[in-house]
């Protein structure tokens, strides 16, 4: 009998954990949302009206997807060792997640697999390297049926390795591969450097490859190229309108970094164009050669190809977009709109996020918006409208971190309102319309038309809007001309794929390699994923050893003295030691 009470009673000690481990998972027990803003801090057009179904992630959110019942799945930006996704229910009807449970606990957790979609029942993900899917059960929430890997790919991770997914009516998955590449160069992100000739990375990147949705255990040789030349695409959705792929292309970086005789800082802040495209079979945008202007509404070659910001090549040849967005806005995920709750101009038509730009500096950051584009006939009607805007909580941008929430995903619920994740908390926002959809038209429109005047959507004055005016020389101004561009004015990073400076311990380096490290990543770059403040990254620094000995221990000593950090300074002398031991 004593021992029947005693498991009784460790019984009750386990249950009394399990519910204090899972505090966040029932009624009730989910906290009030903290944003008590109307519409959640969002601007929206008329009588659309937005309520917050959660404040944050733990591990933030990418994209996202609804079922058919409204159970809500969620990609984690960090995922842990309890799951790399989330789910969501919300059970007495009032817009909020009341559940929220963590799954999927999969090996390969980098923080840039995004792709998030409920195809026939079954929830498909994506991480960097690999491609999943489950069946779903709507009485259970979190999936119970088997994890089955659909695709592999056995060379991530790398740069722009973010696996976002589409589906056509056929049976096939669309998954793009981008490159791990800026323009194709020798030598990435290395100032100068050529282009190579006939592009061996568009054999296995920078492309759209076709493949069986549900044949397990691929591999990216098992499937079709369906397209190429696009650098990275994060946003693809598609369109049972015209039973067509599109998507939303990034375009490249660094035109003043990798070329400053060419390119002034403005054109760099805003060139390329974002291009908005719709994807047949055999369909080339060029990429690496050309990319596309959004002021001179052309192609051009190139830099690393023998442009000039003039020449235009054959860039006539290649796909042209249906519509150019500016320079660096990141879009990130695309949906098209085919449910009947929002008035009757939404329908078949596109929302897009974009999650703003990082590499506009010395300039304002832009985009960090939810944009619309109508559609008619298969082909955008107008120019796009803002959505949604008020993201940052701020209408000037100097830094990226500066923004409170950068849009990701897009998702349709089943009574046809929109669901936006962001990731820098996980928030996520559910949008209905709650007036009389006969009624909107050009007078709401009209008012969001007016937030383009706002510096994260028009386009910056060459003088007046170059935030780095009248600052101060020296290792401030080094910094503010080749390293703020990335990794931001305060040194922050974009909290995704460039690391903080801020107490990092690549800036302030080891006990016996205080500077010579900093020195050395700044003489040899570095390429790669490494892990900043025990969290992931991802993407290329260029060689700065076009730097004289002076000016890099200039910069050096600025960075390891502003933004947190408080380490000793760096001599020309240390700089010209470890660039003689290097070579360079």
């Amino acid at each position: 009998m004593k021992n029947k009470k005693n498991a009784t009673g460790v019984m009750l000690v386990l249950c009394a954990l399990l519910i204090v481990s899972f505090k966040n998972i029932g009624n009730n027990t989910v906290p009030p949302a903290k944003d008590t803003a109307t519409n959640g801090g969002l601007f929206l057009p008329g009588k659309f009206k937005a309520v917050v179904v959660v404040d944050s992630l733990e591990g933030r959110a990418r994209h996202i997807a609804v079922n058919t019942n409204g159970d809500i799945y969620v990609k984690l930006r960090f995922p842990d060792s309890i799951g790399g996704n989330v789910a969501l229910r919300d059970t007495n009807g009032d817009g909020r997640a009341d559940i929220i449970k963590k799954f999927a606990n999969y090996e390969d957790k980098g923080p840039y697999g995004t792709g998030m979609r409920v195809h026939k029942g079954y929830l498909y993900f994506s991480s960097e390297a690999n491609v999943y899917r489950t069946k779903l059960n709507p009485q259970t929430l979190v999936p119970d049926a088997p994890l089955e890997l659909i695709l592999h790919d056995a060379t991530a991770p790398h740069e722009h390795d973010a696996k976002p997914l589409a589906f056509d009516n056929a049976g096939h998955m669309y998954v793009a591969f981008g490159a791990p590449s800026n323009a194709c160069q020798e030598q990435n992100r290395v100032p100068g450097s050529k282009g190579i000739k006939g592009c061996p990375l568009l054999q296995q990147y920078g492309g759209i490859w076709q493949f069986d949705e549900a044949k397990p255990n691929q591999v990216q040789t098992d499937g079709i190229r369906y397209a190429t030349g696009m650098r990275s695409v994060v946003a693809m959705d598609w369109n049972t309108a015209d039973n067509c792929l599109y998507v939303v292309a990034h375009g490249r970086d660094d035109l003043r970094l990798q070329f400053p005789k060419i390119f002034s800082a403005w054109q760099s802040a805003v060139l390329p164009a974002e291009e908005f495209i719709k994807v047949k079979k055999g369909t080339d945008v060029g990429w690496p050669y050309y990319y596309y202007d959004p002021i001179k509404k052309k192609k051009l070659l190139n830099p690393e190809y023998g442009g000039d910001g003039i020449k235009a090549g054959n860039g006539a040849k290649y796909t042209q977009p249906i519509m150019a967005f500016p320079a660096h806005w990141a879009p990130n995920d695309l949906f098209f709109y085919t449910g009947d709750q929002f008035p009757a101009r939404y329908k078949n038509g596109a929302f897009i996020a974009f999650h703003g730009s990082t590499n506009r500096s010395p300039y304002p950051q832009a985009g960090f918006f939810v944009c619309f584009v109508p559609f008619k006939n298969g082909k955008p009607f107008g120019q796009w409208e803002v959505f949604a805007d008020g993201f940052t909580r701020k209408n000037t941008v100097v830094s990226v971190s500066d923004a409170a929430y950068r849009p990701m995903g897009l998702a349709m619920g089943p009574d046809g309102s929109l669901y936006i994740s962001e990731t820098e908390e996980g928030k996520i926002w559910k949008i209905s319309y709650t007036g009389n959809k006969a009624g909107f038209g050009k007078a709401e429109l009209a008012k969001m038309e007016l937030r383009k005047k706002l510096p994260g959507f028009r386009l910056p004055d060459v003088l007046k809007s170059d935030l780095q005016t009248g600052m101060l020389k020296g290792g401030a101004k080094i910094y503010n001309t080749y390293c703020a561009n990335c990794h931001q004015k305060n040194g922050r990073g974009d909290g995704n794929m460039i690391p903080p400076l801020s107490g990092s311990e690549w800036v302030t380096g080891g006990k016996f390699m205080e500077k010579d490290l900093a020195i050395r990543v700044l003489l040899n770059g570095l390429d790669g994923p490494i892990k900043v403040k025990n969290r992931p990254y991802n993407s290329a620094m260029p060689k700065h050893n076009f730097l004289s000995d002076a000016d890099i221990a200039s910069v050096l000593t600025y960075i390891r003295n502003n933004f947190g950090n408080n380490s000793s300074l760096v001599t020309a002398a240390e700089v010209k030691k470890v660039r003689a031991e290097l070579g360079k």
